[in-house]
């Protein structure tokens, strides 16, 4: 077992806190305006529908009643022999003059509609003056009454229904305008959720920008340092010459790596400058004692970014050291450019292959203690360049790391300008 990347876990994908969702809190709050006022309104409405229902509203019969208690009186008279002609005729009328007022009457033609009985004959009979036409014109006043009192009654469910009406079309309403508080609450509680995430993938891809970057720098930093504290102690020309022309070349790659106002295009989303450049002096400049390069003896033009394509050629070497202590080689070949990175170590398993990939994926413990950012920088760079990396066990033993170069997808213009090449 062996890790490449191996390190800390950490950084800008552990340990991330989403939004929490919409508690129940909020929910009850956003129905809270929506159960208030469905409780005002069966409050208020209910009186109102308390005294429909136990005293009666609306229409009121009481002059046909009231027709009709002095028709039965005038008849009760004529039946009364106690009584003078002159009172018989105080109380017909008396009756009779109820009868001629057809004012007091309201809603006389719809109650009329409801039955037989008629105002114009109750004051006919009337005038007749005999028993037998009072007897007639009691029965026609409360027949009357009687068809009043059903119009009362109906009016009266009339107006209940009215009113029960008005109380569902308030209940119904006041629902609907609570459901919309709560899809207003929900939907803003939603946007806040969403503002949230998007902020948290913004500072994450900062972060991750950061991280990168810190890892990148690292190298050229610690060989700007190491060459200039070599400077202090050369002895010749030729080596003051040599690691001037070290620190030049660190200070270089500092600068392509260290462009604030491009940490997206250099690591993220990356976007290269690409330009026809021969691989074989980009791969020799990493011979060192443990690391053998071999090239071939014609020129590998290819249009590449040499600062990208070198950063994955530093990864690969690094971690191939950090796992061995025997040579590492390097080996370039032609057509599309195929580059081989191989160590003599002991490999990695089929599971960790891919997994070595994932930023901060941890494998084997090294000899050495990385980040694990180097292979997904690594492999980011290559797919910008329309390849890949791989990672297969040697024979023989070791790992191989292999780069396939293809076409770049997508190379910064002279004025900057992102373009695709695909």
């Amino acid at each position: 077992m062996r890790r490449w990347g191996a390190g800390r876990r950490g950084g800008a994908g552990r340990g991330r806190k989403w939004p929490r969702p919409t508690t129940v809190l909020e929910v009850s709050l956003a129905t809270l305006p929506a159960a208030i006022t469905v409780v005002l309104l069966l409050l208020v409405t209910q009186p109102a529908v308390q005294a429909l229902l136990h005293h009666g509203a609306g229409w009121p019969p009481y002059a046909y009643q009231g027709l009709a208690q002095d028709v039965q009186a005038y008849q009760v008279a004529l039946l009364s022999p106690e009584l003078s002609a002159g009172e018989r005729r105080e109380f017909r009328d008396r009756a009779l003059s109820s009868a001629r007022n057809p004012a007091q009457f309201t809603q006389l033609d719809s109650i009329q509609a409801l039955g037989e009985a008629r105002l114009a004959v109750i004051e006919r009979y009337l005038l007749e003056e005999t028993p037998e036409a009072a007897a007639r014109a009691t029965r026609e006043a409360v027949g009357l009454s009687a068809q009043a009192g059903e119009y009362a009654r109906a009016t009266e469910q009339r107006y209940i229904g009215a009113l029960q009406f008005m109380r569902r079309a308030l209940f119904t309403t006041a629902l609907l305008t609570g459901g919309l508080s709560v899809l207003l609450t929900l939907r803003a509680a939603r946007l806040r959720q969403d503002e949230q995430r998007r902020r948290k993938r913004r500072e994450a891809r900062q972060q991750e920008a950061l991280n990168l970057a810190s890892h990148e720098l690292r190298r050229p930093l610690q060989s700007l340092l190491l060459a200039s504290d070599l400077l202090r102690q050369a002895d010749t020309p030729q080596q003051q010459t040599h690691l001037l022309g070290l620190i030049e070349d660190s200070a270089a790659q500092l600068a392509s790596r260290a462009d604030l106002t491009r940490l997206n295009d250099l690591y993220l989303d990356v976007t290269l400058r690409v330009q026809h450049t021969d691989l074989r002096p980009l791969i020799q400049r990493f011979a060192a004692t443990r690391v053998a390069v071999i090239t071939p003896e014609e020129p590998v033009v290819w249009p590449v970014d040499p600062d990208r394509l070198r950063q994955i050629i530093e990864n690969l070497v690094e971690n191939a050291l950090r796992y061995t202590d025997d040579l590492v080689e390097v080996t370039l070949r032609g057509g599309p450019p195929v580059i081989e990175v191989r160590d003599h170590g002991s490999g990695l398993s089929d599971g960790l292959r891919d997994r070595v990939f994932v930023p901060y994926e941890q494998g084997p413990q090294g000899l050495r203690m990385g980040q694990g950012l180097g292979l997904s920088l690594a492999r980011r760079y290559a797919r910008a360049h329309g390849g890949d990396v791989t990672l297969t066990n040697a024979s023989g033993g070791g790992l191989r790391a292999t780069v396939h170069l293809g076409q770049p997808l997508a190379v910064l213009s002279e004025h900057h300008g992102a373009k695709s090449l695909a």
